[in-house]
């Protein structure tokens, strides 16, 4: 049977840049510190949220073996190895195995966007190659496709491919992937709006943005949820619905730098083409954080 590498809240962590545009060390490890600090259960490092498609390869795996440094064992660190071609991913996946890690993140192949045969043969042919678990990332908002359900199944089978993160908001296709997976396929939210919803249907956990900013609060609906307090699960969720739908306002991860600028752990620097946050959605957030006093 497989064994999901984390259960409950994973942090997708940002990376910051200082004012030159260059990786911030220092903000970084304080990131993790905090993280880890608030009990998160796992670190995802140079994905979607840590703006991988803008880092170099030597960027990312110098953010990777940071992460794994200063994390020491504490929490397993997963690194968003998905790139839009199979060669490619292939050696971020061997470089975060000789680094360490224990597990990689595919997103699907973006762009040159495939079919569900070739999304099949892609991570076939990485799970054969990679000895790291593997957890697939479905977020067809930015890559133009989508797993079915009978993909699910297929790569399921395979012993290092033990799970998703999930971030299609697709409940009929979370449902059959449910009644067509084994048990111990792993589902993981990858919408912070989500989590409760994902849990109830059997859901392990969620890989959260917003818990860069509260990450007490996210794991707390984890921890509702897995100690069979249902209600009170749902109640944190609706209750962070503001700050989550301000965190997410305008592309990710705008947002999320901003209110860590604002609070003082980075500098909230952004590579092009992500800009400032707008002034309508800086309105939002700033009020959606006051109510949790993170101003």
């Amino acid at each position: 049977m497989k064994i999901p590498i984390f259960r409950g809240c994973g942090t997708a962590l940002v990376t910051p840049f200082d004012s030159s545009g260059n990786v911030d060390d220092p903000a970084f490890v304080r990131l993790i510190e905090r993280q880890i600090g608030a009990g998160v259960q796992a670190l995802i490092v140079g994905a979607t949220t840590g703006e991988s498609a803008a880092l170099s390869d030597e960027e990312w795996r110098h953010l990777l073996e940071l992460t794994l440094r200063i994390a020491a064992g504490r929490v397993p660190v997963i690194a968003g190895a998905g790139k839009n071609d199979t060669a490619h991913t292939l050696r971020l996946c061997a470089a975060a195995d000789a680094l360490g890690a224990q597990g990689v993140l595919l997103v699907t192949p973006y762009y040159n966007k495939t079919t569900q045969a070739g999304l099949i043969r892609h991570y076939l042919e990485i799970a054969d190659r990679c000895a790291l678990p593997i957890l697939l990332y479905n977020v067809p908002s930015r890559t133009g496709m989508s797993f079915t359900a009978e993909t699910y199944a297929t790569l399921a089978k395979h012993p290092r491919i033990f799970g998703v993160k999930e971030a299609s908001g697709d409940f009929g296709l979370i449902l059959k992937t449910k009644r067509l997976c084994p048990p111990d396929f792993a589902i993981y939210s990858g919408n912070d709006d989500q989590i409760v919803p994902i849990l109830s249907l059997g859901g392990v956990g969620v890989i959260s943005t917003a818990s860069n900013v509260v990450p007490q609060k996210v794991c707390a609906i984890c921890e509702a949820w897995q100690n069979g307090q249902n209600t009170e699960a749902a109640d944190y969720q609706i209750r962070l619905q503001p700050l989550i739908q301000a965190l997410f306002r305008e592309v990710n991860p705008i947002p999320v730098k901003a209110a860590l600028q604002w609070m003082g752990l980075i500098q909230g620097t952004l590579r092009l083409p992500l800009v400032h946050i707008g002034p309508s959605a800086e309105k939002e957030l700033r009020a959606a954080m006051s109510e949790w006093n993170l101003l």
